[in-house]
């Protein structure tokens, strides 16, 4: 038995042909994937973005009440450590930037082997004293301009179709397979920050969406509200389209190495995302700083498992990232820590079993966000200054650096929760940037209402949704205050 996990980074649902996206995108692959796989048409986010779902990827159980963008802890299982010690080789091959930087640190060494391949976005790549070729704006914030500067300099790298790192990193997945595929009880992790921005492609894939266009935006949106032109959205968006069906060419190629070598045998296959994105959909740029509209929330999802033999045939049941790992340990027999929330997916991808009533989804500091299939309910924070809210955390790391000792100076040590394994974590004053509740509290109905133009005010429907929402955050353990600052009944504490 092997497995193959293709991972693709802000993978647009609503912009697939296998879920119905529009005839100017090309998607053949994708859609030939979803002849041959079990499509997920209720597929969820769990925690937002990067690394805060790549946790989730190896835990199983939500991130995102308990801490914002970080490492593995130190009292985490890891599904990924749990079938290496079974004795199942995991290789790891990506070309995600964020896994070698202070946040993501502790990911990819979970593997036994793994491939870094370099030159995505700000990837602080290739050294150049003097760019004084590079124009760039002087107002921009410090930080922004440094990651612009370096992706500027890291194209003058990346020209022809097979140095881009996408490229890269199938190629070396190819290899991988080439090479192993009479062997067995492996998995194969092949992730590419692609399509998420900057939407830089190989010029023949440009070439599938050339327009005329005088207009200054690139190919990198700001993250927010739209202040630009239609013709500006529609270019982001064929920009977003060409990187698209890079991503499809390569899917593709494995698809075409399962076919040469008869691994759908044999061989598990996830194709999945972290996220999606707002291309101007609601009148919004990319995602974080507004509620997550099912452009980002809802994720594509297909799944392959030869024990089943289901090819082509949609999935309704309720799913999110969290059951991927649990889905790995038991195609390979390996027992499911008991802190893991999510659940195998093997007999809905048989019979559509559901594995849940509702699902939670959120980034640390923001609504908290449930549904349950039919509705999507969005919940603002209660207090106007967004708190009590706190980061638990062994490992105080954001992104790209290490917590300020300003951050630290009021730290404290918090009780054990029923995941840390009787372990105190710190608990770390949080504040976060700009005000991510000004849109409100939010209900949907997105089987009436999918493209959610139209919010309701239903006071049955959404006492409903509270219910579902405070059980699962109380079945996740979420801190006191994450109620109190939710304007939720909170739990008893007897911890």
């Amino acid at each position: 038995m092997k497995a193959i996990m293709i991972m693709f980074d802000t993978l647009n649902r609503h912009m697939l042909s296998a879920y119905g996206g529009p005839d100017w995108i090309k998607t053949p692959n994708f859609k030939r994937l979803a002849e041959r796989t079990a499509v997920f048409d209720n597929s969820y986010v769990g925690s937002m973005p990067c690394m805060p779902a790549r946790r989730e990827l190896h835990t199983g159980r939500y991130n995102f009440l308990h801490r914002s963008w970080g490492p593995l802890e130190p009292f985490d299982d890891s599904a990924i450590e749990r079938l290496g010690e079974a004795g199942i080789y995991t290789h790891l091959i990506t070309d995600h930037q964020h896994y070698w930087e202070d946040g993501g640190g502790t990911y990819h060494t979970r593997y036994q082997s793994f491939e870094l391949i370099r030159g995505q976005e700000g990837d602080p790549w290739k050294a150049e004293v003097n760019s004084a070729d590079i124009n760039l704006s002087e107002d921009l914030h410090p930080q922004v301009r440094r990651m612009l500067l370096q992706d500027r300099t890291n194209r003058k790298y990346i020209k022809e179709q097979e140095q881009f790192p996408q490229a890269q990193t199938f190629a070396s997945g190819l290899e991988f397979i080439e090479r192993n595929h009479e062997e067995s009880h492996w998995f194969l992790q092949i992730e590419t920050f692609d399509p998420h921005e900057p939407f830089y492609s190989p010029e023949q894939f440009k070439q599938m969406y050339a327009h005329e266009y005088e207009g200054g935006l690139g190919d990198w949106p700001t993250y927010g509200p739209v202040t630009e032109a239609p013709e500006d959205v529609q270019h982001m968006r064929y920009e977003y389209a060409a990187l698209l069906t890079m991503c499809d060419h390569y899917l593709g190629k494995v698809l075409d190495m399962m076919d040469k070598h008869g691994l759908w045998e044999s061989t598990l296959l996830i194709v999945n995302t972290d996220h999606g994105f707002l291309l101007g959909e609601h009148d919004q740029w990319a995602k974080c700083v507004q509620p997550f509209y099912n452009e980002v929330a809802h994720t594509p999802l297909f799944i392959w498992d030869p024990r089943t033999g289901v090819q082509g045939e949609r999935r309704q049941s309720l799913v999110q990232s969290i059951d991927i790992p649990a889905t790995l340990l038991e195609f390979f027999q390996v027992q499911q820590p008991p802190d893991m929330q999510g659940v195998p997916l093997r007999q809905t991808v048989e019979s559509d079993k559901p594995v849940r009533k509702a699902a939670l989804f959120g980034i640390h500091g923001g609504h908290v966000n449930v549904t349950d299939g039919q509705y999507v309910y969005m919940r603002a924070s209660f207090s106007e200054d967004n708190q009590p809210l706190y980061n638990y955390t062994l490992m105080p790391t954001h992104m790209r650096s290490r917590f300020h000792p300003s951050e630290l100076q009021k730290l404290e040590l918090a009780e054990p929760f029923s995941f840390t394994k009787n372990v105190k974590t710190l608990r770390i004053p949080a504040e976060t940037r700009g005000n991510l509740h000004a849109f409100g509290t939010l209900l949907y109905d997105v089987t009436a209402d999918p493209e959610q133009a139209h919010p309701l005010k239903d006071p049955e429907v959404e006492s409903k949704m509270v219910e579902l929402m405070t059980k699962l955050m109380r079945d996740n353990d979420a801190p006191p205050e994450q109620f109190e600052r939710m304007g939720l009944n909170s739990p008893p504490v007897d911890r």
